[in-house]
């Protein structure tokens, strides 16, 4: 029987509003993965539309979680961060990707979208991001990300040789990526990805609601398929399938925004291994 995988999952726990560990625990799960969470910080809900936030810093925890799994002898496969809460942090999550050099090592640059970063985030933890993605084998930024990883505005749109070069230069830093949420100046909206000399695009179906959630849902899938073996774009092509179906579903029920995406009832579906949209050349 093969082994079960494990992942390191270093992100926050947003108690209302369907987002990070909450998220992440049952997407990967429903793959068949074993999560181990890592809090980064305890929040009451999520930072988007409730006022000012309810957290606890939960940096002394990371480490001492290290300490003990590494005192235990326990090995993950995977080395998965996200949402941090302190520029210090950073270093807690490259001393987790150093202490399992064989594991996968996705780094969401969780720092804000749609042009903003997000409000408890200060420029120091901007800044150092990219050491994370200097460390990672995958990184998953959305545009907004992208830009600051880069040193870049936040566009409108992309033109495509201007998508092919972004994602030309984040390659510099991470052997694979993945930029979500592009909108390319045809009007389509694409998740597009680049590992080695390969470069993939697969169209997403616009819905008129944005909902938090969606980047933690899209990078747990993409992070579960390639731990069983997907290559990163059909990893893509899947996650987009999972998390298009689900906000579809969320808006059909007029779910209101800021409880996230309604994906409870869309987990069985990570079991079809058929579900695909139609994919092609960036």
């Amino acid at each position: 029987m093969q082994k079960q995988k494990k992942v390191a999952a270093i992100h926050d726990l947003s108690g209302f509003g369907r987002c990070s560990l909450t998220v992440i625990i049952p997407v990967l799960s429903a793959l068949g993965i074993q999560v181990c969470p890592v809090p980064t910080a305890v929040l009451a809900t999520h930072t988007g539309g409730f006022g000012e936030a309810v957290m606890k810093d939960m940096t002394g925890f990371i480490t001492a979680a290290l300490n003990k799994y590494k005192e235990l002898e326990i090995d993950f496969d995977a080395v998965y961060s996200g949402f941090l809460a302190s520029s210090e942090q950073i270093d807690c999550c490259l001393d987790f990707f150093k202490s399992y050099p064989k594991a996968l090592k996705v780094a969401d640059p969780v720092m804000g979208d749609h042009g903003r970063i997000y409000s408890t985030y200060t420029k120091e933890l901007c800044d150092r991001m990219g050491e994370l993605a200097d460390v990672a084998d995958v990184i998953t930024p959305n545009v907004t990300e992208a830009a600051i990883l880069l040193g870049e505005d936040y566009p409108q749109f992309l033109e495509r040789d201007k998508a092919r070069s972004w994602l030309k230069r984040l390659r510099e830093r991470a052997p694979a990526v993945v930029m979500t949420g592009v909108l390319l100046s045809e009007g389509c909206i694409v998740n597009v990805c680049a590992e080695k000399s390969s470069m993939k695009l697969v169209e997403c179906d616009y819905v008129p609601q944005n909902y938090p959630g969606t980047g933690d849902l899209f990078a747990s899938v993409l992070t579960g398929g390639l731990l069983k073996g997907d290559d990163l774009n059909t990893a893509m092509n899947k996650a987009t399938a999972f998390v298009q179906t689900a906000v579809t579903v969320t808006f059909t029920h007029k779910t209101e925004p800021r409880n996230g995406v309604n994906f409870e009832k869309c987990l069985s579906l990570l079991a079809e291994e058929h579900v695909f949209l139609e994919r092609g050349e960036l």
